[in-house]
C-alpha cells in the first residue's frame, strides 16, 4: 500500500506509474475527490465539535443562572445533527479511499524497465546452453505416464482437471526437491519454517493477494483461504510487530493452491500450471537503504538451484506493464523447456520496497522513529516446474530419465528413472 500523504502531494508521479503499468488514472482521480471531500468533513465537523463545547458551557452558564437556555438547546441539537450527518460521510469517504488504495499497485522501481508486456522484459542474463537432442525430445506428461511416475487421470476423478498424481519414483524426485532446495538454502543462511496454508483474510490484504486477485484464490469456509504461495503466510509472520535485529531471511516449503482463473493453451496438459503445486519460497525483511542489494542476492540464491541441478536458464527484468501488483522490481528466472523450445518461468524474484510492510503493518525502530521495512521474496523454486525441467532436460531416447547428480543422495543413490514393471 502506498501512503496517502504521498498520493495526495504526487498524483502525476503516481498517474504515471500507473500508466507504466498499462492502467489509466482514474483511480488516482476518484480517491483525490474522496480525499478532498473527507478532509472537508473533518474541518467542518471539528470547527461543529468545538462550537458545540463552547455552547454546552453557555446552556451551563445560563442554566446557572435560572435564564432561558432554549435558543442554545436548540442550536445545540442542530450541530449534533449536523456532526452526526458528517461522520457518516467521513467513515463512508474513509471506506472509500481505503478501498481504492488497497486497489493502487506499488510504484515501479527507477531501475525496471518501461514496456508493454512480456515482449518488453529485457534479458539480463542466460546461463547454460540448451541441449542438443539426438532423437525428438518428449513433453513431460508423456515422459511421466510412460515411466508410470504422474498419473493425470486418476487426478482429474478424485479433483478434476488442473490437478496430478505423483507415484513411486515421481513422488520421490518432487520430495528429493523440497529437500534438496530446503537445504541448499538454509545453508546460505535462510531460517527454516513451516507455515499453516490456511489464511485469514487481513494476512490475505497484508501481502496484497486482497482485494485484487480474490478470484485467483480458494475461499474456505470461517473466512480462510488457501494459501496460494507461501509468501503470504511467511511475510505476515511479522505483521503489526515491530522487528528487531534485521535484517532477517527465511525460507519454507507449502502446498500451494490457485484458480488460475482464465488460463488457457498448451499449459492445460501437464504439471506446468496446476491448482495445486508445492513451492519453496525465499522472504527477506531487510532495511530500506540494502533492500535492492539484497534483491540481487536472492536471486542468486534462487539461481543456485538451478546451477546445482545443471539445468540452463535465463534472468529477465519484468518490465513496468509485466510487473506484479506489489513488486517494485522483479526478476524471473526462466528454465529452458526443450519440447515448448522456450524458457518458461520458474521463480520471480521481488522487492515491495514498504508496500507489503505498510499494508500488514511491519515495522522497525529507529532514533527519527518508526519506520517500515523492506520486503522482499522469491521461489526457491516452483517444484512442480523442475520436475519438468527435470523430466525435459534429462531425458533418454530409450525413455528413462537421468537423476541429475546432486539429487542423488536425495533419491537413494538412484542414477535414473526407468519403469518399473509390477
Amino acid at each position: 500500500m502506498l501512503e496517502l500523504k504521498f498520493v495526495r502531494n504526487n498524483p502525476d508521479i503516481v498517474g504515471r506509474a500507473l500508466i507504466s503499468r498499462n492502467m489509466g488514472t482514474e483511480l488516482i482521480d476518484s480517491l483525490l475527490e474522496y480525499d478532498a471531500a473527507w478532509r472537508e468533513c473533518l474541518i467542518e465537523g471539528d470547527d461543529l465539535k468545538h462550537k458545540r463545547n463552547v455552547v454546552t458551557r453557555e446552556i451551563a452558564q445560563l442554566k446557572k443562572e435560572n435564564k432561558d437556555a432554549a435558543s442554545r438547546i436548540n442550536e445545540m441539537q442542530g450541530i449534533n445533527s449536523r456532526i452526526k450527518e458528517l461522520d457518516d460521510k467521513i467513515r463512508d469517504y474513509k471506506s472509500k479511499i481505503n478501498e481504492i488504495m488497497l486497489s493502487i499497485p506499488n510504484i515501479p522501481s527507477e531501475t525496471t524497465p518501461i514496456g508493454k508486456d512480456e515482449n518488453d522484459n529485457p534479458v539480463v542474463r542466460v546461463v547454460g546452453e540448451p541441449r542438443e537432442f539426438t532423437f525428438t525430445p518428449k513433453p513431460h506428461w508423456e515422459i511421466g505416464e510412460s515411466l508410470d511416475i504422474l498419473d493425470f487421470e486418476r487426478a482429474a476423478k478424485i479433483s478434476g482437471q488442473g490437478f496430478a498424481v505423483y507415484k513411486g519414483m515421481g513422488a520421490k524426485l518432487e520430495r528429493a526437491l523440497i529437500n534438496f532446495m530446503l537445504d541448499v538454502h538454509t545453508r546460505q543462511g535462510y531460517l527454516e519454517v513451516f507455515p499453516p496454508v490456511l489464511i485469514n483474510e487481513k494476512a490475505m490484504t497484508g501481502t496484497g493477494q486482497l482485494p485484487k486477485f480474490k478470484d485467483d484464490m480458494y475461499g474456505c469456509t470461517d473466512g480462510f483461504y488457501l494459501a496460494p504461495t507461501a509468501e503470504v503466510p511467511v511475510t505476515n509472520l511479522f505483521m503489526d510487530e515491530y522487528m528487531e535485529n534485521l535484517p532477517v531471511f527465511l525460507t519454507a516449503y507449502t502446498a500451494c493452491f490457485r484458480r488460475e482463473a482464465g488460463k488457457h493453451g498448451q499449459d492445460t496438459r501437464g504439471i506446468i500450471r496446476n491448482h495445486q503445486f508445492n513451492k519453496v519460497e525465499l522472504v527477506k525483511f531487510v532495511m530500506p537503504e540494502t533492500s535492492y542489494e539484497e534483491l540481487e542476492k536472492l536471486t542468486l540464491d534462487a539461481e543456485e538451484i538451478l546451477k546445482l541441478l545443471k539445468l540452463p536458464y535465463r534472468v529477465v527484468s519484468l518490465c513496468t506493464g509485466d510487473l506484479g501488483f506489489s513488486a517494485a522490481k522483479t526478476y524471473d528466472l526462466e528454465v529452458w523447456v526443450p519440447t515448448q523450445e522456450k524458457y518458461r518461468e520458474i521463480s520471480s524474484c521481488s522487492n515491495f520496497d514498504n508496500f507489503q510492510a505498510r499494508r500488514a503493518n511491519i515495522r522497525y525502530r529507529t532514533p527519527e522513529g518508526p519506520q517500515f521495512v523492506h520486503t522482499l521474496n522469491g521461489s526457491g523454486l516452483a517444484v512442480g516446474r523442475t520436475v519438468v525441467a527435470i523430466l525435459e532436460n534429462y531425458q533418454r531416447e530409450d525413455g528413462s530419465v537421468e537423476i541429475p547428480e546432486v539429487l542423488r543422495p536425495y533419491m537413494g543413490g538412484a542414477e535414473e528413472i526407468r519403469k518399473v514393471c509390477h
